[in-house]
């Protein structure tokens, strides 16, 4: 029946497919609307909380829509890049490309706290469901001013979840509420 009927199973089939792919594309549309409107915001945010960290940066959130069905996934159809400017007068490029490694883990811990006030401020938690971050180095490249600011987010990251930091400044260690002390120790095998 299959076999005699195929044309119509086709036909069915094909009109199926066209009615999933216009809801898809009507879904991704208006996520892609929600996403640039939330990357606006997170922009702002962001760039206020890595300016407090001793950078003097510019700070950008791209969502570029890909609107051909082979970038279709689950997820929408969006390419989402972060961009900074670390100098003045610098052109904003991929975050992944310019940041230095402490300067990138200011930006993360950056992007962290901004995300986490963000969701604090739009919406009440209902049950805070635990969470553990972990920083390793995340002082690698700063010092003064810069440790000082990092261990502020950091703390104000603790309020909410664990906090584990892996950290040789004072200034950072400073705000924690408690300290282990990690040791490594070579022993020659006999």
């Amino acid at each position: 029946a299959e076999i005699e009927n195929r044309d119509e199973i086709l036909r069915s089939l094909r009109s199926d497919l066209a009615k999933a792919a216009e809801a898809y594309t009507a879904a991704a549309r208006i996520l892609s609307g929600e996403r640039a409107s939330a990357a606006r915001k997170l922009e702002k945010l962001a760039e206020a909380q890595i300016n407090d960290l001793a950078m003097k940066a510019r700070f950008s959130v791209v969502v570029t829509p890909r609107e051909e069905s082979s970038a279709w996934t689950a997820r929408g159809w969006d390419d989402v890049e972060c961009r900074i400017a670390t100098n003045a007068g610098e052109p904003l490029q991929p975050l992944d490309q310019i940041a230095s490694g402490g300067e990138m883990s200011r930006v993360l811990l950056a992007l962290k706290v901004s995300v986490e006030e963000g969701a604090n401020r739009s919406r009440a938690r209902k049950v805070q469901v635990p969470r553990t971050l972990v920083f390793d180095e995340i002082d690698i490249g700063i010092g003064g001013r810069a440790a000082e600011a990092v261990g502020r987010k950091l703390q104000a990251l603790s309020r909410a979840q664990q906090v584990l930091c892996v950290t040789h400044l004072p200034q950072i260690a400073a705000f924690a509420d408690q300290h282990f002390l990690i040791e490594k120790q070579d022993r020659k095998s006999t």
